[in-house]
């Protein structure tokens, strides 16, 4: 699936959000993988990031693991990355 536009990423339900905002590489990704245990198959986890970084690296992560990219909503001052878990 490719990934959404911004309308379809606003309206997605979250079922965890992370900020992350602040902390530098890798910490967006670590606290991805911490909010990932947190929910269900299927749910979808909201990782704020103010790292430019962290677009390209949860991408690249949830590919490689079996997760779903969603997207990226650029908000003032940081970023909104939006996956799915997938297993």
């Amino acid at each position: 699936m490719s990934a959404l536009n911004v309308a379809e990423l606003e309206s997605v339900a979250v079922a965890e959000t992370i900020d992350a905002r602040g902390a530098a590489c890798p910490g967006p990704l670590l606290e991805a993988k911490k909010g990932m245990g947190k929910v269900a198959i299927g749910d979808v986890i909201e990782v704020w990031s103010t790292d430019p970084v962290t677009k390209t690296d949860m991408g690249a992560w949830a590919g490689k693991v079996g997760h779903e990219f969603l997207g990226v909503v650029e908000t003032d001052g940081y970023d909104r990355v939006f996956l799915r878990r997938g297993k």
